[in-house]
C-alpha cells in the first residue's frame, strides 16, 4: 500500500499480478496500521464540541470509545469468503435444472452474456463501494445519499428473511448427514408394516418410492396442507438448533473467526464435487447424462423466458443486494484491486456451476440407466406373459433369450419393441407396456430439495459404498450452506454494528436466538410449505428493487464521473470505459426489464405451493389460503418498506443528519492520524495525516465534500456523512448539508 505521494501508480497489468501474489500470501505484518481502522465514537453534549485525537490516545477531558475494525488475514481468506458466500446450494440444485430445462449447453450462452452485462459490473460496484467507504450496507448507502439510506435497511431485512429459512435447509442436510452412517442407508428400501396376520409394504412408500417416502414422511413428517400445522417435528427442531449454534459460534468473533472456518467450508465442496465427478464417470450411464445435458437446443434460446431465468440466476448466484458482498469488502485495504476480485469470484462461481452440472447429470445418467434396466425387465416379463396369445413368438428375434428376463439388454429390448409396434400398431397400447426411454427419464427435471433429497439420494443408494458417498454429499451441502449463511449474517451484523455501536458478540447471539425462535415456524409439520413461501416471495422482488436503487444511487445520484475518479484514486488505474456505460445505461435498463418481468410473472401467477398428499402419495399444487396470500404480500412489502420510509423521513426533515441520538462514527488509521502533512502529498495518506480538506482526496464523494469546520485548526478537518459519519478523519458537523447532493 502506498505510504506517500511519491508511490508510483501501478498499471493494470501490474495490479493484476500483485493481486495474484497477494492471493497466495499473507499481508505484510508491517502494514497492520493500514489494515485495521479504529472506530471513534464521539459523544456530543448538545453543543457538538470537537474531539482532538492525540497520537497516543484521546484527550483526558474528552470521552472516546475505540474499537478496532478487523481486517482479513490474507487475500486468500477474503477471496474464499466471497466465493463461499456466492457459491451456495443454488449452484448445485438450481443451475443444473435451468441448464437442462432451457436448452442444455445452449443455456450457457445467455448466462455468460448476462453475467458480463449484469453480474460482473454490479458485483464490482458493490465491492468498490464497500471497500472505499469501509462500512456495511446501511452506512454505505446512507453515506452516498442519506435519503437513500433505506436501501441498507432493506438489504438487512432481506438477509434476515433468507437466513430464517436457509438455515432450515442446512438443518435438513444435517439430519440426512447424521442418518448416513448406516449400511444399508435408511432410505434404501420401503419399510414393511407388520401385523398379526400379515406383513406388507407401507402403502405410501409403495405408491411413490423409498427416497420420496423417507423425505416426506420420515424426515419432514409433512402435513397435507399449509393450514395443518401439526406441531413441531422434534428431529428437525434439534437439527435447526445445531445449525444456528454452528453459525453463531463461527460468527461470534466476526471475520476473525468466520474467516478461518472459510478455509474448510469454501474448499471442501470442490473436493467432494471432483470426487463425485470421477466416481460418476466410472459408472454405467453417466456419459448418457452428460451428453443429454450438453446437447444444445438452439431454438429454445430465442424464448424470452430463458433470458429472464438466466438473468435471475446470475443475479442470485453472486449474492447481489444482500449486503454480504459489501460487508466482506469493507474489511479490505483501500488499495486492494477489487476489479480483479470481482472478475475472479464471478468466473469461479460460473465454473463451479458448470462443475456441479456435470456431477449432477453424470449421477442422474447413472440413475436413469438403472431405471431403464428395471423398466426393461418389467416389460420383458409382461411380453413373456403375452407370448402365444397377444404376441406371436415369431415376432421375437432369435438371438434374444427370454428365459432369463434380467439378461435382456436395453438394445435387444428396443429392437424387440420396434418389431412388436410395427405388427401390433393398433393393439400396442392395450399391452400396457411402459416407455423405457432414457431421454424421457432424463427429461424429468428436478430441482431444489427434489434433486438433493430425493433424486440424488436415490442414485447414491446404488453406489458401491453408498454410506461413504452419502456422508460426503450431505457434508458438502452443509458446507455450501454455511458459506452462504456467513455472508448473509455478515450482511445483517456489519451494518448494525457500524450504525448502532453494539458489541459484536451480543448482537450475534441475539440475532441467532431471535432467528431460531422464529425459525420454529419452519420445523413444524407444515414447515416445508413456509420454506417454499419465503423462498419464492421474501427475496426476489425486494432484492431486484434494492439492486436497481444501488445502481441508480451510484451512477445517477452520486455521479458516475465522480465514482470513476474515486475508483482511480483507490485502484491506481482507471477502470475500463465498459463499466461506465454498463453502470450508467445498460445495467439499469436490463434490471428494470427483469424487475418488470418478475413483477408480471408474480402478478399473473396466483400464490401457490406444492403439497404432498399422503393418501395419494403424490404432489399436488394448491393455492395459498387468504391468510397465506396476505403473508406473501407482507413479506415483499416489509422487505422494501425501509426505502420509502427513510426517504420520507429525510425529505421532510423528520430525521436530521445532525441529530445527536446516534453517535457519529469516524475512522482513523493506526496512530498516524495527527502527523503533519508533508508538502506535495496528494494520495490517501494526506487525508490520514490531517491534510487540509481542500487538498485531500475524499474517501468516497468528490473533493468538495471535505470542508474545514469554522474555528478549527488544520486538525479539525471534517466530512459530513449523513447521520453516521464515515471516513478516515471525520467529526459530527451539524452545520453541514445532508449530503453532497
Amino acid at each position: 500500500m502506498p505510504k506517500n505521494s511519491n508511490a508510483v501508480k501501478r498499471e493494470l497489468g501490474d495490479d493484476v499480478t500483485e493481486s495474484v501474489k497477494d492471493l497466495l500470501s499473507n499481508e505484510d505484518a508491517c502494514e497492520d496500521a493500514f489494515k485495521k481502522s479504529s472506530l471513534i465514537v464521539d459523544n456530543h453534549d448538545g453543543e457538538g464540541k470537537e474531539c482532538d485525537v492525540e497520537e497516543g490516545g484521546s484527550d483526558g477531558e474528552e470521552e472516546e470509545e475505540e474499537e478496532e475494525r478487523p481486517a482479513w488475514n490474507s487475500k486468500l481468506q477474503y477471496i474464499l469468503a466471497q466465493v463461499g458466500f456466492s457459491v451456495g446450494l443454488g449452484n448445485v440444485w438450481r443451475f443444473p435444472y435451468l441448464c437442462q430445462k432451457n436448452g442444455g449447453g445452449a443455456y450457457l450462452v445467455p448466462y455468460l452474456i448476462l453475467l458480463i452485462l449484469i453480474g460482473i459490473p454490479l458485483f464490482f460496484l458493490e465491492l468498490a463501494v464497500g471497500q472505499r467507504i469501509r462500512r456495511g450496507s446501511i452506512g454505505v448507502w446512507n453515506y452516498i445519499s442519506p435519503r437513500l439510506g433505506g436501501i441498507g435497511f432493506a438489504s438487512c431485512m432481506v438477509c434476515f428473511f433468507v437466513a430464517l429459512y436457509y438455515n432450515v435447509i442446512i438443518g435438513w442436510s444435517l439430519f440426512y448427514f447424521s442418518q448416513s452412517f448406516q449400511q444399508p442407508l435408511p432410505w434404501h428400501e420401503c419399510p414393511l408394516v407388520k401385523t398379526k396376520n400379515s406383513t406388507y409394504v407401507e402403502p405410501e412408500c409403495d405408491k411413490s418410492s423409498a427416497t420420496t417416502y423417507y423425505w416426506y414422511r420420515e424426515a419432514l413428517n409433512i402435513s397435507d396442507s399449509i393450514s395443518e400445522g401439526g406441531g413441531l417435528n422434534w428431529k428437525m427442531t434439534v437439527c435447526l438448533l445445531v445449525a444456528w449454534s454452528m453459525v453463531c459460534l463461527a460468527m461470534i468473533k466476526g471475520i476473525q473467526s468466520s474467516g478461518k472456518v472459510m478455509y474448510f467450508s469454501s474448499l471442501f465442496p470442490y473436493v467432494v464435487l471432483i470426487c463425485f465427478l470421477v466416481r460418476a464417470l466410472l459408472l454405467k450411464g453417466s456419459v448418457d447424462g452428460i451428453r443429454h445435458m450438453f446437447t444444445p437446443k438452439l431454438e429454445i434460446m430465442l424464448e424470452p423466458k430463458v433470458w429472464r431465468e438466466a438473468a435471475t440466476q446470475v443475479f442470485f448466484a453472486l449474492g447481489l443486494g444482500f449486503g454480504g458482498v459489501i460487508a466482506f469488502s469493507s474489511y479490505n485495504k483501500r488499495d486492494n484491486n477489487c476489479h480483479f476480485d470481482a472478475v475472479l469470484v464471478s468466473l469461479i462461481n460460473f465454473f463451479t456451476s458448470v462443475l456441479a452440472t456435470l456431477v449432477v447429470f453424470a449421477v442422474l445418467g447413472f440413475k436413469a440407466n438403472i431405471m431403464i434396466s428395471k423398466c426393461v425387465a418389467l416389460n420383458t416379463d409382461k411380453i413373456v406373459g403375452f407370448l402365444g396369445s397377444d404376441i406371436d413368438r415369431s415376432l421375437i428375434p432369435q438371438h434374444i433369450n427370454l428365459t432369463n428376463v434380467s439378461q435382456v439388454s436395453a438394445e435387444d429390448y428396443h429392437q424387440m419393441i420396434s418389431i412388436i409396434k410395427g405388427v401390433k400398431e393398433d393393439q400396442y397400447d392395450k399391452l400396457g407396456l411402459e416407455s423405457c426411454s432414457i431421454e424421457e427419464e432424463l427429461n424429468k427435471a428436478v430441482q431444489g430439495t427434489g434433486l438433493a433429497f430425493i433424486a440424488f439420494t436415490e442414485a447414491m443408494t446404488h453406489f458401491p459404498g453408498s454410506p461413504f458417498w452419502s456422508v460426503m454429499f450431505f457434508l458438502m451441502l452443509v458446507n455450501l450452506g454455511l458459506g452462504s449463511m456467513f455472508g448473509t449474517i455478515e450482511g445483517i451484523l456489519t451494518p448494525l454494528i457500524d450504525t448502532f455501536k453494539v458489541r459484536k458478540e451480543f448482537l450475534t447471539v441475539g440475532v441467532c436466538v431471535l432467528a431460531f425462535s422464529i425459525g420454529l415456524l419452519f420445523v413444524q409439520r407444515s414447515g416445508n410449505y413456509f420454506v417454499a413461501m419465503f423462498d419464492d416471495y421474501s427475496a426476489t422482488l425486494p432484492l431486484l428493487i434494492v439492486v436497481v436503487l444501488e445502481n441508480v444511487a451510484v451512477a445517477w445520484v452520486y455521479g458516475i464521473d465522480k465514482f470513476f475518479e474515486d475508483l482511480k484514486d483507490m485502484l491506481g488505474f482507471t477502470p475500463y470505459r465498459f463499466y461506465y456505460y454498463m453502470w450508467k445505461y445498460i445495467t439499469p435498463i436490463l434490471l428494470l426489464v427483469l424487475l418488470a418481468a418478475s413483477f408480471i410473472q408474480l402478478s399473473m401467477t396466483p400464490p401457490s405451493y406444492s403439497a404432498w398428499i399422503q393418501e395419494e402419495a403424490k404432489e399436488q399444487t394448491l393455492n395459498f389460503p387468504p391468510w397465506g396470500t396476505a403473508v406473501c404480500i407482507s413479506l415483499i412489502v416489509m422487505a422494501i418498506l425501509p426505502v420509502p420510509v427513510v426517504f420520507c423521513l429525510r425529505y421532510f426533515n423528520i430525521i436530521d443528519d445532525g441529530a445527536s441520538g446516534i453517535s457519529t462514527v469516524s475512522y482513523k488509521k493506526g496512530r498516524i492520524i495527527k502527523e503533519t502533512a508533508r508538502p506535495g502529498e496528494d494520495d490517501d495518506t494526506s487525508l490520514i495525516q490531517g491534510k487540509s480538506p481542500s487538498e485531500a482526496p475524499s474517501p468516497m464523494p468528490g473533493n468538495s465534500i471535505y470542508r474545514k469546520q469554522s474555528g478549527g485548526g488544520p486538525d479539525a478537518d471534517t466530512a459530513p456523512n449523513g447521520r453516521y459519519g464515515i471516513g478516515y478523519l471525520m467529526a459530527d458537523m451539524p452545520d453541514m448539508p445532508e449530503s453532497d447532493l
